[in-house]
Parts: structure tokens; C-alpha cells; sequence
């Protein structure tokens, strides 16, 4: 069997790279800008001259490479086509197939980043010994990713896993940025719940120790929350109810032996897995109510383990 994998993980504002044995040590990491210029035009060239290059410093050849897998921020379906990426500038684009070309062939696996992230949790991270999971990732949105018997759940059109836009209020009057209005990333990603404060500020006679502070930060409702400040805590607390919600809808589709957060938002701890399984538990049917809802454990690595993980999984015999 060949001896090396390529793993990345592509993101809006770099591209994280990793080298793995074919069984799955990882070797070493490294990260270059994403240029998203010219309608991402230069991504998948600047990644190949990159994996070219420490290629040829490394002293392999494409020859003992197993293959090269790639979480992408957008849905994928299963021949390897993204199927847009606005943050990327892309339309409809064969990654895979395009990726590979550039690559003398070796062959590329594409998935969801967050499906990608998902998986490598389940196989490094918090739910290794789980055969499925659902992983919930809080940032700048609300992704996820649905892993059944170790490999990620894409769907007919590469939505599946898509949690961060479940409608969770439909009484909703803004517009989330897929369009559509009441989606869970607008409560519950890292600008949802700073959204959700500003308002609660804006009411007049509003009393929080975040009155008058500028450049508002999720980590400073968290603080603010775990000090006491009741404001804080209701923030909190709408962004749990909401999250709760959908994921024990999400179980009864899934059912899942264990749910993962990971992301920005997870960092606060505690104060936040508590406040989601409180309200999952109350939501949920009996069946599933007792899921472990954890931590994940492998931060920004999560990605490339994915992406090497989809390599080891996807790749035929």
C-alpha cells in the first residue's frame, strides 16, 4: 500500500495542510493564505504548487501518495462536486476532479468541512469508539456533520448535515445569509449570539455589565454570563433552547450514538454544552434523550484528521 496520505482543510482565509502515514500518524502540518481574488480562481492551483512543492522537499513521489482528501466550506455531492462556496467565490466546480489533474493523478476525496471535521472527531477525537455521530461546529456560522457507520452522511444533494439552517423560529423578520429567515446560525454561531445581545442592549432600560462596550465578542457574553450578569445568561440561554431544539429533531432522523460541539463557541466550556443538553434532554423523545452531548477534543486539527480519515474510508480496495 502506498505509504502517504495529503490532508486539507480549506477555509475562507487559510488552507491547513497535513501530511499522514497511510496509518494515519500525522507527520506534519503546515498552512498558506487562501486567495479568494478572481472568484477563488487561484485556490486550487496555489494548493497544488503547494503539496508540488513539499512533495519534492519530502522526497516522495506522486507515486507513493495514497491519495489527498479536502474539506471544502460548501455543500458536496458524491462525485466530488462542490455545488457552490460563496465565501470562496466558486460556482458548481470538480474539485476533485481538478485537484487531481493538477496532481499528476494522484486522487483526491472531497467533502463538506464540516461533515470532514465531523469525521475526523469520530476517529480521533471525542467520539472515537462511536461508529455515529453528529457534530455541531459553532463559529462565524453553524455547521455540521452527520457520520454513520464512519462515513460522512452527504445526502442526494450534499445538504446533509446542514444544521445551521434548520428553521428554529419562524416568526423570524431578519434574513440569514443563505436568504432564508429564522435558520439556527442566527442564534446560535459566534455573530448570532453577539446579535441577540446587541438587541437585548438596544431595549431601553437594558442593564448588563456589556452596556456601552464597543466590538462586542461571543466570548464576552460567555464571561459575562458565567459572572452572573443576567442578560448574558438569557443570551445564553435563548441560544441553548434553540440549539436543543434542533438537535432533538436532528435525532430522530439520525439517531446517533453521541453529539459533538465543537468551534469558537465551544471554547467557552461548560456553560455551554450544559445549557444545550439541558434543553435537548426536555425536547427530546425518550429513546434518545440520555445521547452524550461533549466537547470535541482535536480543535483546529479536526479538518485534516477528517480529510485523511476520508481518504483511508473512500479509497477502494
Amino acid at each position: 500500500m502506498k505509504p502517504y496520505i495529503i490532508a486539507i482543510d480549506l477555509g475562507g482565509t487559510t488552507v491547513k495542510n497535513g501530511l499522514f502515514t497511510k496509518e494515519g500518524e500525522l507527520l506534519e502540518k503546515w498552512e498558506i493564505p487562501t486567495r479568494r481574488e478572481e472568484k477563488g480562481a487561484h485556490i486550487l492551483p496555489d494548493i497544488a504548487a503547494f503539496v508540488r512543492g513539499l512533495l519534492r522537499e519530502k522526497q516522495i513521489s506522486p507515486e507513493e501518495v495514497q491519495g489527498a482528501g479536502v474539506g471544502i466550506p460548501g455543500p458536496v455531492d458524491e462525485g466530488g462536486y462542490v455545488k457552490g462556496c460563496a465565501n470562496l467565490g466558486w460556482g458548481r466546480t470538480n474539485a476533485a476532479g481538478i485537484l487531481s489533474e493538477l496532481l499528476s493523478g494522484i486522487p483526491v476525496f472531497v467533502g463538506n468541512d464540516a461533515g470532514v471535521a465531523a469525521l475526523g472527531e469520530q476517529w480521533k477525537g471525542s467520539g472515537s469508539g462511536h461508529d455515529s455521530l453528529v457534530m455541531v461546529t459553532l463559529g462565524t456560522g453553524v455547521g455540521g456533520g452527520i457520520i454513520e457507520k464512519g462515513h460522512i452522511v452527504n445526502g442526494a444533494h450534499g445538504a446533509g448535515g446542514e444544521i445551521g439552517h434548520l428553521t428554529v423560529n419562524p416568526e423570524e423578520t431578519k434574513s440569514c445569509g443563505c436568504g432564508r429567515k429564522g435558520c439556527l446560525e442566527q442564534y446560535a454561531s459566534a455573530t448570532g449570539i453577539v446579535r441577540l445581545a446587541e438587541e437585548a442592549l438596544a431595549v431601553p432600560g437594558a442593564v448588563s455589565v456589556l452596556s456601552g462596550k464597543k466590538d462586542l465578542e461571543a466570548k464576552d457574553i460567555f464571561d459575562a454570563a458565567k459572572s452572573g450578569d443576567a442578560l448574558s445568561q438569557g443570551c445564553v440561554e435563548t441560544m441553548g433552547r434553540l440549539l436543543g431544539r434542533a438537535l432533538s429533531w436532528l435525532s430522530l432522523v439520525s439517531d446517533q450514538e453521541i453529539i459533538v460541539v465543537g468551534g469558537g463557541v465551544s471554547k467557552a466550556g461548560p456553560i455551554v454544552t450544559d445549557t444545550i443538553a439541558k434543553y435537548y434532554r426536555a425536547m427530546s423523545f425518550y429513546a434518545v434523550k440520555e445521547t452524550p452531548i461533549v466537547t470535541a477534543k482535536l480543535g483546529n486539527d479536526a479538518g485534516i484528521c477528517g480529510a485523511a480519515r476520508l481518504v483511508m474510508t473512500e479509497m477502494p480496495a
